[in-house]
């Protein structure tokens, strides 16, 4: 199969070439009648075998994985042989050679031209294997948590080709004994990590198996943040909790703060001004209002507000929430209610304290009050505060339930992806500023 796919995709790549050739030849045509094609054509011809032929996780079995991850794949690959030939026609300076319309035209086509492919083969093997072709059968141990969540995800990716023949519910020898004579293709042991002798008694039953054996172990009885496996030199570790902001999603959440916000303030400049105005003859003191928050690993920063109290009104202390009762200024009022005072914070982003979504940050002092209070508080600092937040867009803000807020931002934590922080700006249009919560 994986011949098969590794041979579609470098056609794909081909295709991609040609068609941006036509393309750029027509829209060219006034302007270069002739042009020289043995160069292009060569050109595409070494990045399809680049791709087809250079080991990669992309031709590993698709067997149970997610297509958005796969055509994600696809897409790094792609980038990653874009850049060798941009790299290899730089070097040999052949890059005046070529139509710069034509090559962004081919990295967009071929791009797409693969994900259509895959996408096809993937369709395909789904509906092959809801029908009962191309299954592998596995023999399940375990009867805890984690066996019944493989159950559970199995039943709704009924398309990966998995089907458990076997479930083995106890690890005695007689039934151990049995499980090495069954004809499967793999064994997964849902076991619990503390449950030493089990994993060692089924891994000594099937010591003479040809079946994959794969431990799954139940980690449900822990509260785990972003959890998965990582080789950290050389050695296999389980994340029990970790950031999901490293490597290219690091990047990826980088450049959307800078360029989001870079955009978000050209635009809303002008209302800034405005409310600056406003700040400044509602009563005296400076425009804007800092105050020390706790965000991205523990570390303080100062937070911007448009300031909407007098000033010093906090002098005698602060407690936390009652803010429908704090004292504000009538403009103060308005821009607190409709989350005005909050704009600011785009500057905090630009300047790397802050992203646009993230858990909200809070003051030192309540930091250390809620960290022993509620269950996994100091989580949320495993990605930088934010503006606006899961739990922000679903109406958990101001004095509401601050034990189900929390829940909110380590469901975006566990969940982070660069399409959920876009769905939570969008909601945010138009459920995060005006809200019955906000003070």
């Amino acid at each position: 199969m994986s011949y098969l796919v590794r041979l579609a995709d470098a056609m794909a790549v081909l295709l991609g070439g040609a068609v941006a050739l036509d393309a750029r030849r027509f829209i060219a045509s006034f302007h270069e009648p002739t042009m020289g094609l043995a160069g292009y054509y060569a050109l595409v011809s070494v990045a399809a075998l680049i791709f087809a032929l250079l080991p990669a996780q992309v031709y590993r079995s698709w067997r149970g994985a997610e297509l958005p991850n796969m055509l994600a794949g696809v897409a790094g690959r792609w980038l990653m042989v874009l850049g060798l030939i941009l790299l290899w026609l730089f070097l040999f300076k052949g890059s005046d050679d070529y139509s710069r319309i034509w090559f962004s035209l081919w990295a967009g086509l071929a791009l797409v031209f693969l994900w259509l492919e895959r996408l096809m083969l993937y369709l395909a093997l789904r509906a092959l294997r809801r029908r009962g072709f191309n299954l592998r059968h596995v023999a399940l141990v375990g009867a805890g948590h984690g066996a019944e969540n493989l159950k559970s995800r199995l039943a709704a990716f009924g398309w990966s080709g998995y089907k458990i023949s076997i479930e083995v519910a106890d690890t005695s020898p007689d039934t151990l004994a049995q499980l090495a004579e069954a004809q499967v293709d793999e064994v997964w042991l849902a076991l619990l990590l503390s449950d030493e002798a089990a994993i060692r008694d089924t891994l000594h039953a099937l010591r003479h198996s040809t079946a994959s054996i794969r431990f799954v172990p139940d980690l449900f009885t822990l509260s785990l943040v972003n959890h998965g496996v990582s080789d950290v030199v050389g050695v296999t570790m389980y994340d029990l909790s970790t950031s999901p902001m490293a490597g290219m999603n690091q990047l990826i959440k980088w450049l959307e703060d800078k360029i989001l916000s870079l955009l978000i303030l050209l635009m809303i400049s002008p209302l800034m001004l405005l409310l600056a105005i406003g700040v400044k003859l509602s009563s005296p003191g400076p425009v804007f209002y800092r105050q020390e928050r706790i965000g991205l690993n523990s570390k303080p920063f100062n937070m911007l507000k448009f300031r909407s109290m007098p000033v010093d009104i906090e002098k005698a202390g602060v407690q936390w929430g009652g803010s429908a009762a704090k004292a504000t200024t009538r403009f103060g009022q308005f821009i607190r209610k409709t989350s005005l005072d909050e704009l600011p914070q785009f500057i905090n982003v630009l300047k790397g304290d802050m992203s646009i979504v993230g858990p909200r940050p809070e003051r030192p002092m309540f930091v250390e009050q809620f960290k022993d209070e509620i269950p996994n508080y100091m989580k949320k600092h495993l990605v930088k505060a934010g503006i606006t937040g899961w739990a922000q867009v679903h109406g958990w803000r101001g004095d509401t339930d601050l034990k189900t807020r929390i829940e909110y931002d380590l469901y975006y934590i566990e969940h982070w992806s660069l399409s959920l922080d876009l769905r939570i700006v969008f909601l945010t249009l138009f459920k995060g500023f005006v809200n019955k919560n906000a003070y």
